[in-house]
């Protein structure tokens, strides 16, 4: 039987069926979540998903964090879940401080949609472990709320821990500190991206099939297990 791969829908979020497509290209189980269910319903990892989560109201993710579902997720992501926040889901994670930082409004002050280069970092997490370390990928970034920042003791510890999962390469599209595209927990099984790897799960409709690998590593992750 293959692994149950839940993804949330907040209201708001508008990428939750790409990313269930996703998942299902990737051969696993995908299984939808309400937010304000509090049960995960036996997944075996979890996928927060792009969009506007309570119309980015606050600060993005801020609202979403509150979420019954969220509360479920946290305990769960403490024990191991395999948990991945892309985009939105990047700045929920990290209002429910499963990850470190926050994401801010991009440096430019505009809303960036386009291709984005990016180079991976590490590959010793649940969702990246099908990369080769050092490799280039082109997936898509669409953010207004994208740049990642932390103060310079904790993006020492990122450095240090190789919990920077990926890095923008060519321009950076929001100026994240230090280029990053992407963090991991110190345990690996939860990440957070703030491009779209749903997006480039096919070679029909994305600029590649890069991201396909994001849904894959995690399938290998749980079927190992």
């Amino acid at each position: 039987m293959s692994p149950k791969v839940g993804v949330v829908t907040f209201p708001g979020s508008l990428d939750d069926r790409d990313a269930l497509r996703a998942v299902r290209i990737s051969g696993a189980e995908p299984i939808p979540l309400w937010h304000k269910d509090a049960s995960l319903h036996g997944v075996d990892a979890v996928v927060l998903p792009g969009g506007f989560s309570y119309g980015d109201y606050l600060r993005a993710g801020a609202i979403a964090r509150f979420s019954p579902v969220m509360t479920t997720i946290v305990e769960q992501a403490r024990q191991g879940l395999p948990v991945l926040g892309i985009c939105n889901g990047f700045q929920v994670l990290c209002e429910a401080h499963l990850l470190p930082g926050a994401l801010a409004r991009n440096s430019h002050l505009h809303f960036r949609n386009r291709d984005q280069r990016l180079r991976i970092e590490a590959t010793n997490t649940s969702w990246t472990n099908g990369y080769s370390a050092g490799q280039e990928i082109v997936i898509p970034v669409k953010n207004g709320e994208g740049r990642y920042v932390a103060d310079e003791r904790t993006l020492d510890e990122l450095e240090a821990r190789g919990q920077i999962v990926a890095r923008y390469l060519g321009s950076n599209p929001n100026g994240s500190l230090r280029d990053i595209a992407g963090i991991s927990n110190e345990a690996g099984n939860v990440v957070g991206v703030m491009p779209h790897p749903e997006h480039a799960v096919e070679a029909l409709t994305g600029p590649s099939t890069d991201g396909l690998v994001i849904f894959t590593s995690v399938l290998r992750k749980l079927v190992a297990a």
